[in-house]
């Protein structure tokens, strides 16, 4: 498909996107960008945040981590999390440093590019804004929930339907962002938790605009689990439907879907203790699906061992399918 290196921009955050990051890194063909959500309001993130005003360091650290060739002893550094009931409590010495180096440098991109020479990061780590701010949801019944932690570990009940997402106040695309989106070849999005993790990326002004501009191909993975609060009872056309609500219909040109086979004992599993649910193309649901902008992909991505997770190595693989037309 490409005869020149290929840009490819990740937009999403968590464990998924580290390990995908991780796997990608190392292919000499590929310029990486890893587009990190600015609305993290938990754990050492937000003491730092409240405490400095300084945007959310969490994600940008594991980023880092992710696109980084230094040595392993350095990565257990910046990784350390000290004791719970010292004064430092929670938090890791990588936000530390991110905090400090935002005010030793006068700002948090400056402090990111000069964190990334001290890891040996070949690639791009870029908040999706530098502008402060902080997400939330309307539930089916009126009720509103403001922060990510509050949404991701609901206190509400967890049934209620969300029925849109805003950020408050209002932020504009990090111009770094806005860049590497309108240069990119292929647009990863997802998977990782739909409202917390990849929308409020999409909410930021000129994100949306950008990824249109682009010549991309964009890309989402769709969720293998469903997640109690979030996407109770989801689908996968409904998963999509909620993408295409905030990033507009016909941008989107794959889905990517699991058709591996999870064991009855892990199903069981998981709707006991989460609530949780696997998302399946159903034989009523394909005929709905072939008439859609998008191409469904159906792919074994399945990482199960003792919890049900999507394999980076195989995501991985079918982003490397893609690149060379495997795919079309």
């Amino acid at each position: 498909m490409f005869q020149k290196k290929v840009n490819i921009t990740t937009i999403w955050w968590g464990t998924g996107t580290y390990n995908v990051l991780s796997w990608l890194k190392d292919n000499e063909n590929y310029n990486l960008a890893a587009i990190v959500t600015m609305s993290d309001s938990g754990g050492s993130t937000w003491l730092l945040r409240d405490e400095f005003g300084v945007l959310p360091p969490g994600d940008i650290r594991r980023a880092i981590l992710a696109l980084s060739h230094e040595s392993n002893i350095l990565r257990k550094l910046f990784e350390y999390r000290f004791d719970k009931d010292s004064s430092v409590s929670w938090h890791t010495v990588g936000n530390l440093l991110l905090t400090a180096l935002a005010d030793i440098t006068g700002n948090f991109g400056d402090g990111i590019k000069e964190i990334n020479k001290m890891f040996k990061v070949r690639w791009k780590v870029i908040p999706v804004t530098m502008e402060q701010s902080n997400l939330c949801v309307e539930l089916e019944n009126g009720l509103k929930v403001c922060g990510e932690t509050n949404i991701d570990v609901p206190a509400h009940d967890p049934n209620l339907r969300i029925t849109n997402a805003l950020l408050e106040p209002e932020v504009k695309a990090n111009p770094v962002a806005k860049w590497a989106l309108e240069n990119s070849d292929i647009i990863v999005i997802g998977p990782w938790d739909l409202y917390t993790s990849i929308v409020p990326n999409l909410l930021v002004k000129w994100v949306k605009k950008s990824i249109k501009n682009s010549n991309a191909k964009v890309v989402y993975f769709c969720n293998i689990m469903t997640k109690q609060g979030e996407t109770t009872n989801f689908e996968v056309i409904d998963f999509v439907e909620v993408i295409e609500k905030y990033l507009g219909k016909g941008v989107v040109d794959y889905v990517v879907v699991n058709n591996g086979h999870i064991s009855d004992y892990m199903i069981k599993k998981y709707k006991e203790i989460e609530g949780k649910k696997p998302v399946k193309i159903k034989e009523k649901d394909k005929k709905d699906l072939k008439e859609k902008s998008y191409k469904i992909v159906e792919r074994d991505m399945l990482h199960e061992q003792d919890f049900v997770r999507h394999s980076s190595k195989k995501i991985a693989s079918i982003i490397d399918d893609l690149v060379e037309g495997w795919i079309k």
